[in-house]
């Protein structure tokens, strides 16, 4: 029998993913992926996200306005951003600080960054945050704004390995990637190691961020370009790279996180929690 396995950030509603979605979704169910937060990054992508929650029973939606979209957004953005939060039980994100794309502006990422955490702690639902190159920054407004006590996730966690205890101590989860599992990722690997246990999440970030070549479970290619994508159904194979990581059984690493998953998403995770898997069953395609 496979472990439970959760997902703490992928993006299934991506482009890239579309011609493949009812197979990777039923081969991540038969793989054991029980629940997995699927994220919005801007308007034009909140429908889809939204359709892919009310169609298949392991995904959590999470609505957000990302760093990169930033500009992207429309003068009602906060106001449609209520809207899908009050269609489902739903997570906020992806939010956050970007200094690495080009023509970036802090400003404005800082404006919205901080209208949705404000939207997340009233409304106490947990928060993905993506980071680059403004850790200390991010830290910062963390420190100053309200934050829901459910926590929130750092996803992919890149940050400097000094900056680990003090997010933990204001409620962050950090999520592991595969992507980490390449060889040139050595600094991350052991900044992971010096995450509390009791805040330790797993994520594919699929349809990015791949493993390995030859450690995927399920490697697939987008349709459009013939390039290669990760899939969220290579969950598994992300698992087995953080047992290795953290030299721990995996069924004990997968018992752990899952506590970890519920903790900070809460019920908008236990409401199938008790099951493998929960709604509509869909054809392997």
């Amino acid at each position: 029998m496979n472990p439970r396995l959760y997902d703490a950030h992928n993006h299934l509603q991506d482009p890239r993913l579309a011609a493949h979605r009812e197979a990777i979704v039923a081969t991540a169910r038969r793989a054991g992926v029980v629940k997995m937060v699927v994220n919005g990054s801007a308007e034009k992508d909140w429908p889809e996200v939204l359709e892919s929650a009310r169609r298949y029973g392991e995904v959590i939606p999470s609505f957000g306005c990302h760093p990169w979209c930033v500009k992207e957004r429309s003068l009602d953005w906060r106001d449609t951003l209520e809207r899908y939060l009050d269609m489902l039980p739903s997570a906020v994100g992806e939010v956050g600080l970007d200094r690495w794309i080009k023509d970036y502006d802090l400003a404005a990422q800082e404006e919205v960054l901080v209208g949705q955490l404000r939207l997340a702690a009233d409304r106490n639902l947990p928060v993905s945050i993506h980071c680059l190159h403004a850790w200390g920054r991010l830290l910062e407004i963390l420190q100053a704004e309200p934050r829901p006590s459910y926590g929130f996730l750092l996803h992919s966690y890149g940050g400097p390995r000094e900056m680990v205890a003090p997010f933990a101590e204001l409620g962050a989860y950090f999520s592991l990637p595969g992507y980490f599992a390449h060889e040139r990722k050595t600094c991350q690997r052991e900044t992971f190691r010096l995450v509390p246990a009791e805040r330790l999440l797993i994520e594919t970030d699929a349809p990015d961020q791949l493993l390995p070549a030859g450690r995927e479970d399920f490697p697939l290619k987008d349709a459009a370009s013939g390039k290669p994508v990760n899939s969220p159904a290579n969950l598994g194979a992300v698992y087995r790279f953080a047992a290795g990581l953290f030299n721990e059984g995996l069924e004990d690493l997968a018992r752990r996180v899952e506590q970890n998953f519920l903790r900070l998403f809460g019920p908008l995770a236990r409401g199938s929690a008790s099951q493998d898997h929960s709604g509509p069953r869909q054809a392997d395609g």
